[in-house]
């Protein structure tokens, strides 16, 4: 006992042992938050029905502000410590001071993501950008305070110091300030949004968009690889956004069929008999030929080649146009036709354009498989074939009709 007041009675050793106490009852101080105040806390935010709270929790913004107590206790406690000389008051006070500013900004930090999370739940626009520029200046003007206050100096001029650096941070946050103004555009255009399927072929991203930061916009491909793409370039860049597909509720269909021209042919009055039967064609067919009919007896006793005939190829086209129109999975207030395009030497196209009434890929695609295997299907139907390049099958089919022949001359 006698040891331990010599002890206390000595100016040095009094001064090390308030300073140990108080580093000791601060660290206690620590351990009772961690260990029972924000247990206590986690128990509240998790019975209560609001989000916020168990977003703030999941960010650690309680265990961040926690985490400045400690400090803040050594730093208000130090006045008490007997013998301090004022000197190395000023050196530890600085000391914690610059962990409190240093752990205020982890807990401010934590308060963005948190926001950034809470955003995310109730819309789709995203602030991640704005966030992320926030948090960069909090890091910013928090690393110039700490060096402040170690130094012991005003922030001010420091700060005000930064100025004649400004081409260097210029050069240094370029990307930063380029992400920054992009994000903007992107948000207040609303050209971009977290979900959207975008296609961007100079960045070979063709998926949906899984997180739009302040630096970088990420796709989720359809092979499930990650595209990353600055987010200056989507705004200097095009890019195809097919949100408004998906908010329009139809998905267009622009696809053709080759017909080959040697089988268009006028047709017969057989053939015309049959195709009224047809379901899709009977009011057609008996419209055109009362047209025809009264066309033709205006002509007199005109060539035949001067009248007007049925064809089978404008038949087949009125057949398909009716076909997508009474369809069920075709969407009524969008354009529907089926059109004759130019012949450009490779058969002659009649272009599908229609849309269907979903905008579910497979679906969509499964609709569009199904009308044109009916057409493929009903081309013999009218006398038409499907044109196509010859293949080897097609080369030897034709030397064994041509030597066929020439054996049956020679014979």
């Amino acid at each position: 006992m006698e040891f331990v007041l010599s002890i206390w009675q000595q100016p040095v050793a009094k001064r090390w042992l308030c300073i140990f106490a108080l580093l000791v009852v601060a660290w206690l101080v620590g351990i009772f938050f961690r260990r029972l105040v924000l247990p206590v806390i986690r128990l509240i935010v998790k019975r209560t029905p609001w989000l916020w709270d168990d977003v703030l929790f999941e960010a650690g913004v309680f265990k961040r502000f926690a985490r400045i107590i400690p400090p803040l206790i050594f730093y208000n406690g130090l006045e008490y410590v007997p013998n301090l000389s004022e000197r190395a008051e000023e050196r530890l006070s600085s000391f914690a001071m610059a962990i409190i500013i240093l752990f205020l900004m982890r807990a401010i930090s934590a308060v963005l993501i948190a926001a950034e999370r809470l955003q995310h739940h109730k819309t789709d626009r995203p602030i991640k950008g704005y966030l992320q520029l926030i948090n960069i200046l909090v890091y910013m003007i928090g690393v110039v305070v700490i060096i402040a206050t170690l130094t012991q100096r005003e922030a001010w001029p420091l700060l005000s110091g930064l100025g004649a650096l400004s081409a260097v941070l210029l050069l240094v946050f370029k990307d930063t300030i380029l992400g920054f103004v992009a994000s903007v555009q992107l948000s207040s255009n609303d050209m971009l949004r977290i979900g959207d399927w975008i296609e961007m072929p100079s960045a070979g991203a063709d998926g949906d968009v899984i997180d739009i930061s302040l630096h970088t916009v990420k796709v989720r491909n359809f092979d499930q690889t990650i595209t990353t793409i600055p987010t200056w370039r989507m705004i200097s860049e095009s890019y195809k956004n097919w949100r408004g597909m998906f908010d329009a509720g139809g998905r267009r269909i622009k696809r053709s069929i080759l017909i080959d021209a040697t089988s268009v042919h006028f047709i017969s009055a057989e053939e015309t008999q049959k195709f009224a039967e047809f379901r899709l064609l009977d009011r057609y067919i008996r419209a055109k030929k009362q047209e025809l009919m009264e066309w033709n007896e205006a002509l007199g006793k005109a060539s035949p080649v001067n009248q007007r005939r049925l064809t089978n190829l404008g038949s087949f086209r009125t057949y398909a146009q009716a076909y997508i129109d009474t369809h069920k999975d075709i969407h009524r207030s969008m354009p529907c036709m089926v059109r004759q395009l130019a012949s450009e030497g490779a058969g002659i196209p009649i272009e599908v354009y229609c849309f269907t009434s979903t905008t579910a890929w497979v679906r969509y695609e499964r609709i569009q498989g199904d009308i044109f295997d009916h057409l493929y299907a009903i081309l013999p139907e009218f006398g038409l074939r499907h044109y196509q390049k010859p293949t080897g099958i097609d080369v030897r089919e034709a030397a064994f009709r041509s030597s066929a022949m020439a054996a049956d001359v020679d014979d």
